[in-house]
C-alpha cells in the first residue's frame, strides 16, 4: 500500500499493490481513499479506507472498505489492525446474499 501525505484534515488517497502473496498478475494497482483520526489528539487513532479494484478481463466491479486502528509503538513503528469487506457489484436483488465477502 503506497499512500500519500495525511492531510490536515486526515484524508489521505494512494494505491494499492497487489503483492506477490496474491500469485494473481491479473490485479493492477488499485486506487485508494481514506481518512484517519487526528494522531495530535488520539496517541492510536482509528482509519477506514475504500480501495475500488481494477480488474483486468473482468465485467465485474469490486470494492474493498479497510476499518482499523494504528498502534504506534515505543520506537515508533506503525503498525495496523485492520478488518475488511469486499464487495462486488450484481445484477439484482436476489443475487445480494453472495456479493459481499
Amino acid at each position: 500500500m503506497v499512500v500519500s501525505t495525511l492531510s490536515k484534515d486526515g484524508r489521505f488517497s494512494g494505491s494499492y499493490l497487489p503483492g506477490p502473496a496474491t500469485g494473481d498478475s491479473e490485479i493492477p494497482t488499485s486506487p485508494l481513499e481514506g481518512s484517519q483520526q487526528d494522531a495530535g489528539l488520539v496517541p492510536q487513532p482509528t482509519f477506514s479506507f475504500t480501495v475500488h479494484w481494477r480488474l483486468q478481463d473482468s465485467e465485474t466491479d469490486q470494492t474493498a472498505v479497510f476499518l482499523g486502528q494504528c498502534y504506534v509503538g515505543t520506537n515508533g513503528e506503525e503498525i495496523l489492525h485492520a478488518l475488511w469487506l469486499l464487495r462486488e457489484a450484481t445484477d439484482s436483488p436476489t443475487e445480494d446474499w453472495k456479493a459481499t465477502w
